[in-house]
């Protein structure tokens, strides 16, 4: 996704998808859901193994990574009875590349944001189950 300069450039679609990127990760369990996306790379998870590792139902999952597929940040495929879900890594670049667009005093060199998912992943910290 090819973004401009400014916010004031953005057509208004880019700035409602990035809204809704934004809003998609703003909830403690979607937000451990996406970072667990993107510590399995492209190869992805099945949703029970993330539904166990993040400590919610596989139902109340099912909700929050359906946010996560409507804002296009994720992607699924089916793998015979199990549904897998992936980040989408050029629209987390995408979105990453907007917020830090003009850091550095425009210096995009020191401050260009991309990730590779190729790079072995670091460990991440699981949000426990809230009662």
């Amino acid at each position: 996704m090819e973004l401009s300069n400014s916010l004031a450039d953005h057509s208004s679609a880019d700035a409602t998808w990035m809204v809704t990127a934004l809003a998609a990760l703003a909830h403690q369990h979607r937000l451990a859901a996406y970072r667990l996306l993107v510590e399995a790379g492209p190869p992805g998870m099945a949703a029970g193994d993330i539904a166990a590792r993040i400590g919610v139902a596989p139902s109340s999952l099912t909700f929050h990574v359906q946010s996560l597929l409507r804002a296009g940040i994720v992607t699924q495929r089916r793998a015979s009875r199990q549904i897998i879900y992936a980040a989408d890594f050029a629209a987390m670049n995408a979105l990453i590349g907007f917020l830090v667009r003009n850091c550095c005093g425009q210096d995009e060199a020191s401050c260009t944001p991309v990730c590779n998912p190729a790079r072995p992943a670091s460990t991440i910290t699981v949000i426990p189950r809230s009662a």
